[in-house]
């Protein structure tokens, strides 16, 4: 499955829309869903925030694969280069108490097994994978 999206808030949510149905139809569980949902989302509204401005008139691609081993989120962006997975992991201290941005990529991580990052041209290429194994007991 392949989208162009403009670079908006609500282009994004019809990304993860899309995404979940999507998911469903291929049988993933609930959780796996979820945490490839909001891996997305968090992707997205950072490609739209930083990379893209909030520019509506930009664009983004988001295709979305599943094989029988894995599930596969690729986004394309030509904003200004950008590797999210040269982000350090943050630690949460008790006197962070208004969670200042920065978090995200560490979502990501915890949700998906593998992020690669590449610069084609002059596009960001960030492919998110989550392997799966649909044994009868999960679906």
């Amino acid at each position: 499955m392949t989208l162009q999206l403009h670079a908006t808030p609500a282009e994004v949510m019809r990304g993860v829309e899309a995404l979940q149905g999507f998911a469903r139809a291929q049988g993933m569980p609930e959780k796996t869903i979820f945490g490839l949902a909001l891996a997305l989302e968090e992707c997205g509204s950072n490609i739209v925030n930083h990379a893209l401005q909030r520019d509506a008139q930009k664009q983004f691609q988001l295709v979305i694969e599943h094989t029988n081993h894995a599930f596969v989120i690729e986004l394309r962006d030509g904003g200004p280069e950008f590797d999210p997975t040269a982000a350090t992991d943050r630690t949460l201290r008790a006197e962070d108490d208004d969670l200042p941005g920065g978090w995200g990529i560490q979502l990501v991580r915890q949700n998906m097994d593998e992020i690669h990052y590449a610069r084609e041209g002059n596009e960001n290429v960030l492919r998110l994978i989550k392997r799966v194994n649909l044994s009868v007991d999960e679906k």
